[in-house]
């Protein structure tokens, strides 16, 4: 069955080449594979560029029209195809000079688009969170100021092409299976453009742009993470012969924080607690990326591994006044080093709870019987 390219691009079949052009320009900036690495909208550019690139030819488009795939090459197709490598639509394009219908492909035109750019800018964990404004020098090619993009010197104006009179393409006469056939190929002298500048400009040497490094502000907006992209519209590189400008990429690399660890909009971070203090209840400070530090409370007989959540402390979210957790992690510290009074006064304190020796665990963690200073004593019993 023929592929429907017209709903593909989101177009009406009536869509002039000026509509089919935005439609295409507008979906691949959204699909390539160097803004959008999911696999299915990959897969979808590739679509919308067979479309595009159906639709765009007048030849290919009139057989959609009438109801065939000048891609398909399977039997029978719309596009003439299962015949050798190419389908019997390159054997009718080579006996009739391009395309079933006469008239090649025509000029390519010498004004294109230019290309989009990437870049790549590290941020550490604060600066993610609080958004941040960098100056950014770009290598890009602008729009050269002597011609404006013409290309010519002076007055002076492109000509047609001696070689292929315009038409973009020359043709050639070639022996084959089949017996002679007309075969078309982009025009060497004028490279498919099908018109040559005699007299180019003296600074762009007749492609309208230049290349040079220009500072950019980038503003990086609160809540990026790692690979995440920021899009600067119209920023890329100026096409050929002056075309409109690609877009330019910001790309974040998110260096490590020494305390926080991320994930998504939820950071985690470890706060040591002495023995004394976890047993007895206390305070911790902790560090924050948007809040300063705050003061945690620590409950009485907390052991490592248990957490506290700060909710509205952690990373804000982008375009969003909504921000994420902070987990704060406790790591009890129970001391390695005791000299003979610590050792003296730590035994007196055993003393105190008899009857706890050490006791196997019960299944899921579950510690049989025993208070703070019995789990407190059994920890400090197994260093």
């Amino acid at each position: 069955m023929a592929r429907d390219y017209y709903r593909i691009l989101g177009v009406d079949s009536k869509a002039s080449d000026q509509e089919l052009k935005r439609a295409y320009r507008k979906l691949a900036r959204e699909l390539h594979p160097d803004v959008n690495p999911d696999e299915a909208a990959q897969k979808k550019f590739r679509d919308v560029s067979d479309a595009y690139e159906v639709l765009s030819d007048p030849e290919k488009r009139r057989i959609v029209d009438m109801g065939g795939d000048p891609l398909d090459s399977s039997p029978g197709a719309g596009g003439f195809g299962g015949f050798g490598g190419g389908g019997l639509g390159d054997v009718f394009e080579a006996f009739f000079g391009g395309g079933m219908g006469g008239g090649g492909r025509g000029p390519r035109g010498r004004v294109r688009e230019g290309n989009d750019a990437l870049i790549r800018m590290e941020l550490d964990l604060d600066e993610c969170a609080n958004g941040v404004s960098r100056e950014l020098s770009v290598d890009t090619a602008i729009l050269c100021d002597k011609c404006k993009g013409a290309g010519t010197e002076g007055d002076s104006r492109p000509s047609t092409c001696p070689t292929c009179h315009g038409a973009g393409e020359v043709q050639s006469v070639q022996r084959s299976f089949l017996g002679q056939v007309m075969t078309s190929r982009p025009c060497p002298t004028c490279s498919g453009v099908g018109e040559v500048i005699e007299n180019p400009c003296g600074k762009c040497s007749g492609d309208g742009r230049v290349r040079t490094r220009r500072n950019l502000t980038v503003k990086i907006p609160a809540g990026v993470g790692d690979g995440m992209r920021v899009r600067l519209a119209g920023q890329g590189e100026v096409g050929p012969g002056g075309g409109p400008a690609g877009d330019l990429y910001v790309e974040v690399t998110e260096k490590e924080h020494e305390y926080l660890t991320r994930d998504g909009s939820t950071l985690h971070v470890t706060a040591r607690v002495p023995m004394f203090d976890a047993a007895l209840g206390s305070q911790v400070v902790v560090p924050t990326v948007v809040d300063g530090e705050l003061t945690v409370e620590v409950p009485p007989g907390s052991q490592t591994g248990d957490t506290t959540v700060l909710r509205g402390h952690g990373m804000p979210q982008v375009n969003s006044q909504v921000r994420g957790n902070l987990v704060v992690h406790f790591d009890v510290a129970v001391p390695t080093r005791l000299d003979k009074k610590q050792t003296e006064k730590l035994r007196e304190l055993k003393a105190l709870f008899p009857g706890e020796g050490p006791h196997p665990a019960r299944r899921g963690g579950q510690e049989q019987g025993g208070g703070i200073f019995s789990r407190l004593r059994d920890t400090f019993a197994g260093r």
